[in-house]
């Protein structure tokens, strides 16, 4: 994860341990615990390609990997994902399209919560939704905050003109 800004909302914005977030009941534990996959990777390996269909929730057990994305004819690489990281809670929660390509830095493992079954898991256990999303907004929040010292950073760096020739672009 990305270092934050010192805003005061730091805290609000920190990542939630995977066992908080997947907290439920015992029967809807063993539902996604069953049909939870591992997927084992090596260095330069692709896990999903951006706007491909989103087969489930992933989550990084050991090893590195980078999001990669393609925006307005440009490639831009989003940042690295590693060991306990949720990856596209977005595409699992949304239109279940990929909105980055996922591959792997160093040889790694993945779990896959498989779509259907995170499906059945909000009906028998709704707070979970709410978890996720929750997580998501987190997400989304470390993303902005890392955007603006990027940002303040270059700024500073031109001489504190935006115009100075400096175009930075922030992406979730």
């Amino acid at each position: 994860m990305q270092p934050e800004a010192s805003s005061g909302q730091t805290q609000d914005a920190a990542p939630h341990p995977l066992a908080d977030l997947l907290a439920c009941p015992p029967e809807t534990g063993n539902l996604l615990n069953a049909s939870a996959r591992c997927i084992e990777l090596d260095a330069g390996d692709t896990v999903f390609h951006q706007a491909a269909d989103c087969h489930g929730l992933y989550v990084v057990v050991a090893g590195q990997l980078v999001r990669k994305a393609e925006r307005k004819q440009a490639r831009l690489t989003l940042g690295s994902v590693r060991a306990g990281d949720l990856v596209e809670l977005a595409a699992a929660l949304g239109d279940r399209h990929h909105t980055y390509t996922l591959t792997a830095l160093t040889p790694a493992s993945l779990m896959l919560l498989p779509i259907e079954t995170l499906n059945q898991a909000f009906k028998t256990h709704p707070p979970l939704r709410m978890q996720l999303l929750e997580e998501l907004a987190r997400e989304v929040s470390r993303a902005y905050n890392a955007c603006r010292v990027t940002r303040m950073a270059a700024m500073r760096h031109s001489g504190g003109s935006a115009s100075a020739g400096v175009k930075t672009e922030c992406l979730p």
